[in-house]
């Protein structure tokens, strides 16, 4: 049947719809596939992010409303990341200088957990590496520190304590304690090592006693013969006498002043070494004769032994002179009568080593450590019977000088020997 012009009318307008619908169809899916593909990308990027990966460019999210939001969390996502890199930074920087600090840090919770030890907190209170997170009451075992910890927590008042550590009673430590209210109730304890500061200040006030009395000693001998002249100047015998004591007395307190002097110079860096060719056995026999009168009048002998090897060495004859002569004064002053010292010089293990061992009472074990302190005085049987006090302490300085090491230790068969050993040049 023929075709009308109405229904080519109808033929063109549903071909138009359908080529409409088409149209719709083909672009909704279009665009669901774009979002699909954006909200991909998104998850793809927050999971980055997720991961803590923040270093890659952000995709194209797009102009409408996802594209805003998406580029609104990722612009506070970054700046988060800024945030946290800087708070880490910060961090490490703190963990540095606490882990560098000689003074204990210890940082405790509202709860009374541990946040925070540093290595000298650690070290000071012999704290476990797992301490961390535990109750600081467990974990700290002295009283003191707990109780002054429990008081800050508590918002009472603290102060300065200072106390012993409870596994070393030979250590002394000020603890200061303080309350943290800024981001919740907590406490921080900082601790100073002082032991080195109270040594100091023992060895300072024991000095300050030895000089006042080493020179007090010969001071009133002066003094008392002195007014003995006054009271009696006809007695010719009695004058001599008490002149010959009081030049003495005199000579004593010289010798004290030049050894201190001489003392706080090589403390100060100030002595110069001259290094120069040294004949050993010469310097040694030197030495020996001028102690001969002494160690005769007490019948001691004195015997030394050079070494081929050690015959000479390169050095400050000088400072060795002074190093030899004091540990010989010494072995005679302690060596009771009828003993022997012995002096050896030979080369081991390419050092040079010379020591003077004497026969007298030994040194106590606790006193080994001590005897080159000054004015240092060990047990009755090694009391100092003359000189100043100052000659091993000398000793040790001058052998420092020299860049080398002074030994002390007691024999098998009583007395003890001295050694110092030296650079063999």
């Amino acid at each position: 049947m023929p075709l009308n012009s109405t229904t080519f009318l109808l033929l063109g307008v549903g071909a138009g719809v359908a080529l409409a619908l088409a149209a719709m169809f083909l672009f909704r899916s279009s665009l669901r596939a774009r979002t699909s593909q954006r909200v991909e990308a998104i998850v793809a990027v927050s999971r980055r992010y997720a991961h803590g990966d923040l270093s890659r460019p952000a995709p194209d999210y797009g102009d409408d409303e996802i594209g805003s939001v998406a580029r609104s969390m990722d612009q506070a996502v970054q700046e988060l990341g800024r945030r946290v890199d800087s708070l880490a930074r910060d961090r490490a920087r703190m963990e540095a200088i606490l882990s560098s600090m000689i003074e204990g840090v210890l940082v405790v919770d509202e709860q009374g957990r541990l946040q925070l030890v540093n290595d000298a907190a650690r070290r000071i209170l012999k704290l476990e590496q797992g301490a961390i997170e535990h109750s600081y009451v467990e974990a700290i075992r002295h009283p003191g520190i707990v109780e002054h910890l429990g008081r800050a927590l508590a918002g009472g008042e603290t102060s300065t304590l200072e106390l012993s550590v409870t596994r070393d009673t030979t250590r002394t430590l000020v603890a200061q304690v303080a309350p943290v209210v800024a981001a919740g109730r907590g406490a921080v304890l900082v601790m100073h090592d002082i032991t080195e500061l109270r040594k100091a200040d023992l060895i300072r006030r024991d000095f300050v006693a030895n000089v006042s009395h080493e020179l007090r000693t010969p001071l009133t001998a002066i003094k008392g013969y002195a007014e003995a002249l006054l009271d009696d100047p006809e007695d010719a015998d009695a004058r001599e006498r008490f002149l010959e004591i009081i030049h003495r007395q005199a000579d004593r307190m010289e010798r004290l002043v030049k050894d201190l002097l001489r003392l706080a110079r090589l403390e100060a860096g100030q002595e110069t070494v001259e290094v120069a060719p040294c004949d050993i056995a010469a310097l040694v026999r030197g030495i020996v004769a001028d102690f001969e009168p002494t160690a005769a009048a007490k019948e001691q002998t004195i015997a030394f032994t050079v070494a081929p090897g050690a015959a000479s060495l390169e050095t400050d004859a000088g400072k060795l002179h002074d190093i030899i002569r004091n540990l010989v004064e010494n072995a005679v002053n302690y060596t009771p009568e009828g003993g022997a010292i012995d002096i050896s010089a030979t080369v081991a293990a390419g050092r040079f080593q010379l020591s003077v061992a004497d026969t007298g009472h030994g040194i106590a074990p606790d006193d080994l450590g001590r005897v080159f302190e000054r004015f240092y005085r060990v047990d009755k049987s090694r009391t100092r019977p003359g000189g100043t006090g100052l000659g091993l302490s000398i000793v040790k300085h001058l052998v420092q000088v020299l860049e080398g090491e002074v030994f002390v230790e007691n024999q098998a068969n009583g007395g003890a020997v001295f050694t110092i050993s030296l650079p063999y040049r």
